[in-house]
């Protein structure tokens, strides 16, 4: 029986439409983890072309990658150029109380 060949799950394969990438950062901003949302917007990011979206934000390829590492620490600012440059919105709601 031959082996099986595996590799790496990349989320960013499954990204096709601005829905799947809007509800993609939805989940990782609901999860409240910002190391989650980086690495979303990463992913989000590599979908649609990073060297792009470096352009757009008006930031150095190398920079964004490093800023949505899993050791990146980007300011709050680099975010939303990010999440500008990939046509996406924050939106704010009432937290859900209780269950």
């Amino acid at each position: 029986m031959p082996k099986a060949k595996t590799r790496i799950w990349d989320p960013a394969e499954h990204l096709i439409t601005d829905e799947d990438m809007a509800a993609y950062l939805e989940a990782a901003l609901q999860e409240g983890d910002s190391a989650l949302i980086a690495a979303a917007l990463g992913d989000i990011a590599r979908a649609k072309g990073m060297s792009q979206i470096a352009r757009d934000a008006g930031l150095g390829r190398e920079s964004l990658y490093k800023a949505l590492s899993a050791d990146g620490n980007p300011e709050f600012a680099t975010i939303m150029k990010v999440i500008s440059a990939l046509g996406l919105q924050l939106h704010a709601s009432p937290a859900q109380v209780g269950g």
